[in-house]
């Protein structure tokens, strides 16, 4: 029987982890045609997670179908079914609904969702999948899945592409400009033939993969893409003949003319010594490429009759002077060597000094890219370009997200340049004028505002990558955009890019990969339903919408502060399309849920609007399904009483709070996995997502010892399925665990010390801390004798040297000799009566290093995994030090974790992060060991 009064859910059981995490972690290499292309949001969830986190959360668990499935074995092989259609899910090119592949998949998805909605009714599922979709997604009698935080939409897409009714909001107009675009809008025009003039006959030059399609066919959205194609191409013209001549050709060393790519600035302040009278030009690197055939460098040459820095291209880096000018915390004049720090720079830029100098044009050659030196026709045109306006917006005083007002840059304007401004607004103004061609040519209003939406988020697009944040990526010679991290900082070199170019971050790549998402979105399912509210005031009915969500976590991202750099552009272009997200200058930000700077007492105001939040969905939750949360938090904080994070305690508390009890938690990867020799900081890979249903009104009252009897009764169980069958990153692990902790905590009304003081979520979260250390430290007698010995030296001296007749008491301890120690280099070194670990780091001075082989310590093993990573060989070299230790490497796995909680715990984030990488890497490392296997074999 059920623990309640009703059926769990898959999600509250068993999920095939490691698939799911698998395909969420390779998603980000699906960049074509994947929704997170269409426009730029932060820390989106993988639509992958989203899928499997939904289908299992609204799909029955055998393990409450006694009548159906009676036996353990008849429950596995109907769990397994179950899992296999979740693995199918995941794969991204497998749920294609162009293909009619892609198509069964989502209805056989969709079919399972309504046989479990039919089974709680006790009545009979419908099996055609037109009946499905409306069994599944009516508004009075199917499922409603509601995210009132829905972000960049991937929680509603994922609900629509279920067929079921998809509903999201968010007090963030951007993120509802988003959503709208993907779930809203498109639907209306499903299977509609486009509307524009050249649709039957393709003018030369316009890309349109719809072409093999039958004029008659436009299945799915292919016509609603054919038309962005063709009304984003009219725009491109329009701006062509209003600004094209602010974008010239650049002519190259033999000759010839062609096209720019990008314009590569400086900024500039003058030199601080009187003497000199140079502007000081300022980069990080004056490297242009480092692609092995085309490597250059810019070299600063002062012209001392000019007072100007001049720049030449050259292939030789010997010639370099300064690599940069801008390092460790001060920058150099090129003219004089004199050095200033910051706070002169920051001066001067707030006094109106800080300028830009071209450097480095990029241009398109016959062979690839071609590097030329700056000249004045090219400067000027872009200098003396006069802006027709510029968009109104201030920078938020202070934020965590932004740290370049010290800089003067007070207004969203001063982010771009001149030429950029008239750009974005000339790009703007045709937008407008090409959406009332729409009409002109037949489509209707709303076709002409959907049109209006996708092109306006285009433009979007584009301001991403034409503006003073972006950086210049020399490996790829391609302009990365300014948000590609979740924050904006200063930058000292920036690219600026040519949108009316042919390649790299122009606007007719960026329309026609916008396209490709549109042509990709949910089919056959109903228009989901996107609006903007403040997540603390939305008024929910009982037995309302399941929940899943993924909340702000804590003071991460503070997404309104950066979202306003979009916001200016939309409302430019939009605000009379959809004027109800437009009524302020900028989004709004007082409502916010975040603990952001900005706000007095940010962790008890975060803590009381979540609550707020959680109070009111725990009042329309149903017991038919659970509610799901992804959530994520690394911050930790250490006092007497031990470590705990101040994200995780605030969100849990309003969890706890709200009145409800956790039942699941889920480790979702949500970054690219570990390349080989990939230095990886020490971010976090996972979301947590917490499976919550409402407390029982009766339940229980348990002391702190009660508590804490359990959790370590329960926790070392969960470490071991998360480590070791999970393999986890050990960076995540310690807010995977918290998910398990908090189950026993959360399943009480009260946990009270004997004197009945409650026991608060941040103490419980300080015993989860201990018990996962505790559990490291048992796990240390599972090891050899020798790693042990290394464990116990490296706690009391880390890699210093310690007193030798030390080393040999702890050595007869662990029965061996430090002698035979002090003989391996690898392990030991003796200096007259003081030894010490050998780093890995020191690895490769080792003039004698040992064979690895059978009898190879975990330590040892470990040591050099570790220095073949810190020298950039990573999991191919750590794959063959695996295989010749044969049957060590559960050792090696666990002790890279060992270390990993050892240096986290004190705080060493460059200690911790070379084995949180191999532990992340771990897999892929088993998978080098059995192939360097297989060679040997052969």
């Amino acid at each position: 029987m059920p623990p309640g009064p009703y059926r769990r859910k898959l999600i509250e059981v068993d999920l095939p982890l490691n698939d799911i995490n698998g395909e969420s972690a390779s998603e980000k290499h699906h960049n074509h045609s994947h929704p997170s292309v269409l426009h730029r949001w932060w820390a989106r969830r993988p639509l992958a997670s989203c899928r499997a986190v939904l289908f299992a959360s609204l799909v029955d668990d055998p393990i409450d179908l006694i009548d159906e499935f009676p036996t353990l074995e008849k429950q596995h092989q109907e769990r397994t079914r179950l899992h296999n259609i979740i693995v199918a899910l995941c794969h991204w090119n497998d749920i294609d609904q162009r293909h009619s592949d892609g198509i069964k998949l989502i209805d056989n998805a969709r079919l399972e969702i309504a046989k479990s909605l039919a089974r709680s009714r006790n009545e009979p599922a419908p099996t055609e999948p037109k009946d499905v979709l409306e069994y599944l997604s009516n508004e009075s009698s199917g499922i409603s899945i509601y995210d009132p935080f829905c972000g960049g939409g991937s929680i509603p897409l994922e609900a629509q592409r279920m067929g079921l009714n998809a509903i999201g909001s968010d007090l963030n107009p951007v993120a509802v400009l988003i959503t709208k675009a993907m779930v809203e809008l498109p639907v209306q025009f499903q299977d509609c033939a486009p509307i524009n003039p050249g649709s039957q006959s393709p003018r030369a030059g316009r890309t349109r993969t719809s072409q093999a399609l039958p004029v008659d066919t436009w299945r799915g959205y292919a016509g609603l893409a054919d038309d962005i194609r063709y009304y984003g191409s009219q725009v491109r013209e329009l701006v062509q003949e209003k600004i094209g001549q602010l974008y010239p050709e650049i002519r190259l060393d033999d000759g010839t003319t062609a096209a720019v790519v990008a314009w590569l600035w400086a900024n500039t302040v003058p030199c601080s010594n009187p003497a000199c009278d140079f502007d000081m030009p300022l980069f990080k690197n004056a490297q242009l490429s480092t692609r092995s055939r085309n490597r250059r460098w810019v070299l600063s040459v002062p012209n001392y009759a000019t007072n100007r820095i001049e720049f030449k291209v050259v292939n030789d880096p010997s010639l370099i002077r300064y690599n940069a000018t801008v390092a460790n915390g001060q920058a150099t004049c090129v003219a004089c060597d004199t050095a200033v720090n910051l706070d002169y720079i920051r001066n001067q830029a707030r006094a109106g000094k800080m300028r830009q100098q071209l450097m480095v044009i990029s241009a398109v050659g016959e062979r690839g890219r071609e590097f030329v030196a700056a000249d004045e026709y090219q400067e000027h045109v872009a200098q003396q370009t006069v802006p027709p306006r510029r968009p109104s917006g201030s920078l938020p005083l202070k934020a965590r997200s932004i740290s370049i007002q010290g800089y003067g840059i007070t207004e969203w304007h001063q982010l771009f340049t001149d030429r950029q401004l008239t750009m974005l607004c000339a790009f703007s103004d045709s937008v407008a004028e090409v959406a009332n061609e729409v009409t002109n040519d037949g489509g209707s209003e709303d076709y002409a505002k959907a049109i209006h939406t996708y092109l306006a988020l285009a433009v979007g697009r584009l301001a991403d990558a034409s503006n003073r944040a972006s950086t210049w990526l020399k490996n790829r010679e391609y302009v990365n955009g300014a948000f590609s991290r979740q924050s904006l900082g200063m930058v000292w070199d920036f690219p600026e890019s040519n949108p009316l170019c042919d390649v790299s971050r122009n606007w007719t790549s960026g329309v026609e990969r916008l396209a490709k998402v549109v042509e990709r979105l949910p089919m056959y399912a109903s228009p989901g339903t996107v609006f903007q509210a403040d997540a603390a005031d939305v008024e929910y009915q009982p037995n309302g919408p399941v929940i899943v969500t993924d909340p702000p976590y804590y003071d991460n991202v503070g997404y309104a502060d950066i979202s306003d750099f979009f916001y200016i552009w939309h409302r430019d272009m939009l605000s009379e399309v959809h004027p109800e997200l437009y009524l302020g200058v900028q989004t709004p930000k007082a409502a916010e849920i975040v603990a952001g700077p900005g706000f007095e007492k940010p962790k008890e105001r975060f803590e009381g609007l979540m609550s707020k939040v959680l109070q009111r969905i725990r009042s329309s939750c149903t017991n038919d399904y659970p509610s799901s949360i992804f959530y994520a938090y690394k911050q930790k904080e250490e006092d007497k009483g031990g470590i705990s994070s101040t994200g995780w305690e605030t969100f849990l508390s309003a969890v706890n709070n709200a009145g409800f009890r956790i039942v699941g938690t889920w480790p979702m990867r949500t970054e690219m996995g570990a390349k080989p020799g990939a230095q990886h900081s020490n971010m976090l890979a996972s979301s947590v997502v917490l499976v919550t249903r409402p407390r029982e009104l009766d339940a229980p009252t348990a002391t702190r010892q009660q508590f804490v009897t359990e959790l370590e009764a329960t926790l070392p169980e969960e470490i071991n399925r998360l480590t070791l069958d999970g393999h986890i990153a050990p960076i995540d692990l310690a807010q995977a665990v918290i998910g398990p902790g908090m189950e026993v905590y959360t399943k009480y009304a009260r946990v009270q010390t004997i004197a009945g003081e409650p026991v608060s979520v941040k103490d419980a979260l300080k015993e989860v801390n201990r018990v996962v250390g505790e559990h490291f430290r048992r796990q240390q007698g599972d090891l050899d004798a020798e790693t042990s010995f290394c464990l116990d030296w490296l706690r009391a001296h880390d890699f210093n040297e310690g007193p030798f007749g030390d080393a040999e008491t702890l050595a007869k301890a662990k029965d061996i000799a430090v002698n035979s120690l002090r003989d391996d280099e690898a392990v030991l070194k003796a200096s007259g009566n003081k030894v010490r670990l050998t780093p890995w780091y020191d690895y490769g001075e080792i003039s004698d290093l040992p064979e690895v082989g059978p009898s190879t310590t975990a330590w040892s093993g470990l040591m050099r995994i570790a220095w073949h990573f810190h020298e950039g060989r990573g999991v191919e070299a750590g794959g063959k030090v695996i295989r010749a230790m044969t049957g060590t490497a559960d050792q090696v796995e666990r002790l890279s974790y060992i270390l990993f909680d050892h240096y986290d715990r004190k705080f060493k984030p460059n200690e911790s992060r070379i084995f949180n990488n191999i532990a992340y890497a771990w897999e892929e490392i088993m998978e080098q060991a059995r192939f360097e296997q297989q060679l040997t074999n052969q």
